[in-house]
């Protein structure tokens, strides 16, 4: 299927500026840049002298960001602790002009953070910071009760899934009751705890990795990934499953046709420099497609593409509006 520029430019015209709600796991990644000179005198651990820290966000964060940059309006709703790395947190949030509105504090959590050592270029230590606890009581009645609240105003809504506590059972299931109720499309992009408490929901979106984890089976050839797509629809009763598959592109079932694939699409990644944040990409950019006017293969395909741009860049960056059309005017779809 072909998607012509005004089509796509229609598309993003019809987005801007529509409000998406994201719910989940929300992180502070901490990247931590100096040099290495010497050896620590108190073990045999290389000393490494800070050049410069920088900020970003990470997890449920970086797919409202990723949304922001394609021009539609993310509604983040996520905890975060009541101590340093949350000044950091909400600083950065602001400087991208993201709403905090519906981002909680909770005292008794810390904010999860994934602090990165990078010293000559090379990937030293990773350090985080973070309770994989299910939030409490009292904090999951305020986010049921700011959802509720705006539910009306979201053209759609993202579950995305970390497994930090934040998802839990009983809070995935009212979500997607109340969004049912008020006719809101549900995306989900899950991980291996709660996977199969998402049911009924519009697009399911398991990578290969967890599809194959969660269903104990090998998933290697295009057989596999059919018979995977099936037992998992079947199982969860989902409208669409998008299954990504990394360096093999995405395959597409619809439940209406009988569970068959309707589209097995390649990567579209000329170079791949870092998958990381590639699958905050997808969900964003087909949430952001479907509240645009796209069908789900239009959609995808886009996902797709922009999953492709991002792979070919070094760290956790959003896809933006004209890096996407303008990788349509050269072609590369």
């Amino acid at each position: 299927m072909n998607i012509t520029e005004a089509k796509l430019k229609t598309i993003f015209k019809s987005a801007k500026g529509r409000k998406i709600a994201v719910i989940g796991d929300v992180m502070l990644d901490k990247y931590v840049y100096g040099t290495i000179s010497r050896i620590s005198p108190e073990a045999p651990v290389p000393v490494v002298d800070i050049d410069k820290t920088e900020y970003r966000l990470g997890g449920a964060a970086n797919v409202a960001n990723n949304i922001k940059a394609l021009d539609a309006e993310p509604v983040l709703i996520g905890v975060i602790g009541n101590d340093y790395d949350s000044k950091h947190y909400l600083d950065v949030m602001k400087m991208l002009g993201l709403s905090a509105s519906g981002i909680i504090k909770d005292s008794s959590r810390p904010t999860t953070s994934k602090t990165r050592v990078i010293a000559h270029s090379q990937h030293v230590l990773r350090v985080d910071s973070e309770i994989k606890d299910d939030v409490s009581d009292n904090t999951r009645r305020k986010i049921i009760d700011f959802f509720t609240k705006n539910v009306k105003n979201f053209a759609a809504v993202i579950l995305q899934d970390y497994n930090k506590g934040v998802l839990t059972k009983e809070m995935i299931s009212k979500i997607i009751s109340i969004s049912r109720k008020f006719k809101k499309p549900v995306y989900v992009d899950p991980k291996f705890h709660n996977f199969f408490e998402f049911r009924d929901v519009t697009v399911f979106k398991p990578n290969r990795k967890e599809t194959a984890d969660i269903l104990a089976m090998k998933i290697d050839g295009e057989e596999s990934v059919k018979e995977a797509g099936r037992i998992l629809i079947d199982r969860l009763n989902c409208e669409y499953l998008v299954l990504t598959r990394g360096e093999k592109g995405m395959m597409l079932f619809d439940k209406e046709k009988n569970k068959t694939v309707i589209l097995n699409i390649p990567t579209k990644a000329r170079r791949v420099a870092d998958v990381s944040g590639a699958g905050d990409t997808v969900i964003s950019t087909i949430a952001v497609m479907l509240a645009g006017g796209a069908n789900i293969i239009e959609a995808v395909m886009l996902a797709n593409q922009a999953a492709g741009i991002v792979c070919e860049e070094v760290g956790i960056i959003p896809i933006y509006k004209n890096a996407l059309i303008d990788s349509y005017k050269r072609k590369t779809f």
